[in-house]
C-alpha cells in the first residue's frame, strides 16, 4: 500500500496553483458500482446477459435488444435511501441520506425484415440513458485519535518536498500553506535561526477527538446509442456506442479538537473545509451476442471497452486553527491565495474494461411471449479494476512533472487494484398479466490489500403488470454495504479508518408502452 497512500500525500508543487492531485479513489467511483436498470432489471438482481427484451440491455449486453419486433417507449424514475454505519477508533455513528435516482429510459424502435430476402429476421434500435451510480450520500464519523492527525500529511508532504517557508506559504494553497499560514503547522529551528524541518501544533499524545464528515452528490449516467439484429429467432449480435457523463460533487468539513481541554497546550481546534467538484464526458463500446441453442435455453456473452472519459475537477478551501498562547486564532482560504478563484486540474480518466458471461432458462420459450411462464436466468461478470488509467490533459503534455506525476498514480493503481468477477442470479414467475420477481448479486473488493474490507451484497425482489402493450414494474433492491473509509492517509506510519457498514436501498418504478 506504500505507493498507494504516498499518492494522497505527495508534495508536487506544480499541481498546487490548479487543483487537488488525482487518487485511484477516481478510479473505484467510477468502475465499482452495483447495477441499475428498470424496476424489471432491478428486481431479478440485475440479470441481463442472456434475457434480452428489456431496454437495460442496451447498457449491459446489446444483442439483447434484438429481441424486439416493435416499438417501446420507457421511463424509470427512482429513489435511493442510504443507511450508513460506521466504526472509528471504537466509537459508532451512522448517516442517513435520501434522493432521486435514474432507472433505464428510452425508445426502441424495430421491425420485422419482410422482403424475404435478407438473412436478418428482424432489427431494432435503441436510445436510452441509465445512471450507471449515483453518489447521494452522507459519510460522517468521528473518534478519539491519540496515535495520529489529519496535519501529519502536510508535514510528510512539505518535508518530501524539503520545502524551504517560502514554499510552505505559496505552493500548497489547497492544503499545507493554509496549515503553516495559520501556524497549526510551524518550522522547526535549528542553530542560527535555520529551518531544520516541520512540527504539528496538535498534541496527538494527549488525544484529539476528530470528526470527518463529507456530503457528496451526482452521479454517473451513460447515453446508449445500440443496433441489434436478429437471425431466425436464434442467434442475436449488437452493439452500443455509450456517452458516459459524471458529475461528482463533496463538502468536506474535517476538525480535530484538544481532548484535554488544556489552555496551556498550544492547541484548541482546527477546522477544514473544502469543496470538491469533477465533471466528465467520455466515449466507449458495448458488445455483445446471445444464442439459443434449444427453445428453453439462452446463452451470452458481453464486452464493454474502456471508457476514455475527458475530466475536469474544481477546489476551494479553508482552514481556521486556534492555537492558543503559541498564535491564536487565525484562518486562511484557497481564495484568498488565488484570486478567488477554485483551482482547476483537466485529465483524461480510462475506465476498466469488462466481460459477462450468462445463461438462462426460459420456462415454455414460444414466440408468444405472452405465454411465457417465467424464467430463472445467472451472469457473471469481471471487471478488470487494476486496467483504469490515468492521462495528462492535451494542455500539459509536454510538462515533465504531470507526466510522472500521472505515471506514479498509474503505477499506484495496479500495484492497489485487482480484477474481481461479480455474481449476479435471478427470476420471474409468470401468471397471465401478472408477475413476481426476486433476484441476488455479490460484488467483491476491488483492492488487492485484504485488510480493506470491501463488498456489496444485494437481495431484491418486484412485481409487474403487462397488458395489451401496457406495462407497469415496481422493485426494491437492498444493498448491504460494507466499506473502509480513510478520512486521510499517511505514508510513514500505519493509517486508521473507519469500518464502514450499513445499507442502500433502491426502489425503482418502470412504466412503458409498446406502439
Amino acid at each position: 500500500m506504500k505507493k498507494y497512500f504516498g499518492l494522497f500525500i505527495s508534495g508536487l508543487s506544480f499541481f498546487a496553483l490548479t487543483a487537488k492531485s488525482q487518487t485511484i479513489d477516481e478510479a473505484i467511483r467510477l468502475s465499482w458500482f452495483t447495477p441499475n436498470g428498470t424496476a424489471r432489471n432491478m428486481a431479478v438482481g440485475g440479470v441481463m446477459g442472456s434475457l434480452g427484451g428489456d431496454i437495460t440491455a442496451n447498457h449491459v449486453n446489446p444483442a439483447g435488444i434484438g429481441l424486439y419486433k416493435t416499438r417501446e417507449l420507457v421511463l424509470s424514475p427512482g429513489m435511493v435511501m442510504n443507511n450508513n454505519k460506521f466504526n472509528y477508533r471504537g466509537n459508532d455513528t451512522s448517516s442517513t441520506r435520501s434522493g432521486f435516482g435514474l432507472g433505464t429510459s428510452g425508445l426502441i424502435l424495430a421491425g420485422s425484415n419482410r422482403n424475404g430476402y435478407s438473412k436478418w429476421t428482424s432489427s431494432a434500435f435503441a436510445i436510452s440513458v441509465n445512471q450507471l451510480a449515483n453518489y447521494n450520500n452522507q459519510v460522517s464519523f468521528r473518534g478519539l485519535n491519540n496515535f495520529s492527525s489529519f496535519t501529519e500529511k502536510y508535514l510528510e508532504e512539505l518535508t518530501r518536498d524539503r520545502a524551504d517557508t517560502n514554499a510552505a506559504l505559496s505552493n500548497y494553497i489547497f492544503g499545507s500553506s493554509l496549515a503553516f499560514r495559520t501556524f497549526l503547522v510551524d518550522t522547526l529551528s535549528g542553530p542560527g535561526g535555520r529551518v531544520e524541518g516541520y512540527q504539528s501544533l496538535v498534541p496527538i499524545s494527549s488525544g484529539i477527538n476528530q470528526l470527518h464528515n463529507a456530503r457528496t452528490s451526482g452521479g454517473y449516467n451513460e447515453i446508449a446509442l445500440g443496433l441489434a439484429g436478429n437471425m431466425a429467432d436464434k442467434l442475436y449480435v449488437g452493439g452500443s456506442l455509450v456517452i458516459p457523463i459524471i458529475k461528482y460533487s463533496r463538502e468536506l468539513f474535517y476538525s480535530e479538537r484538544d481532548a484535554t481541554n488544556d489552555p496551556g497546550n498550544q492547541f484548541s481546534f482546527f477546522e477544514f473545509r473544502e469543496t470538491y467538484t469533477s465533471q466528465g464526458a467520455g466515449i466507449g463500446l458495448k458488445l455483445g451476442t446471445m444464442y439459443k441453442p434449444s427453445d428453453y435455453v439462452r446463452v451470452g456473452f458481453a464486452f464493454h471497452s474502456p471508457q476514455i472519459i475527458s475530466m475536469t475537477d474544481r477546489i476551494r478551501a479553508s482552514l481556521i486553527a486556534d492555537t492558543e498562547g503559541y498564535a491564536g486564532r487565525r484562518s486562511e482560504s484557497s481564495d484568498n491565495l488565488n484570486n478567488g478563484q477554485a483551482g482547476r486540474s483537466k485529465y483524461t480518466i480510462t475506465t476498466p474494461w469488462r466481460a459477462i458471461g450468462s445463461f438462462s432458462i426460459v420456462l415454455r420459450e414460444v414466440s408468444d411471449t405472452r405465454l411465457q411462464k417465467g424464467f430463472i436466468s445467472a451472469d457473471l461478470e469481471y471487471v478488470h479494476y487494476k486496467g483504469a488509467r490515468f492521462a495528462v490533459a492535451s494542455e500539459n503534455a509536454f510538462d515533465a512533472g504531470f507526466r510522472n506525476y500521472y505515471s506514479a498514480l498509474n503505477e499506484a493503481v495496479i500495484d492497489n487494484l485487482k480484477g474481481n468477477i461479480n455474481a449476479r442470479i435471478g427470476g420471474e414467475l409468470k401468471f397471465h398479466t401478472i408477475m413476481f420477481r426476486l433476484g441476488a448479486a455479490y460484488y467483491g473488493s476491488p483492492y488487492q490489500d485484504e485488510a480493506i474490507q470491501a463488498s456489496r451484497v444485494i437481495g431484491s425482489g418486484g412485481i409487474g403488470y403487462r397488458n395489451k402493450g401496457i406495462f407497469i414494474d415496481l422493485s426494491y433492491s437492498h444493498i448491504m454495504n460494507k466499506e473502509s473509509v480513510f478520512a486521510y492517509r499517511l505514508n510513514d506510519k500505519p493509517n486508521t479508518f473507519a469500518n464502514q457498514t450499513g445499507n442502500r436501498g433502491n426502489m425503482m418504478l418502470t412504466f412503458g408502452f409498446k406502439f
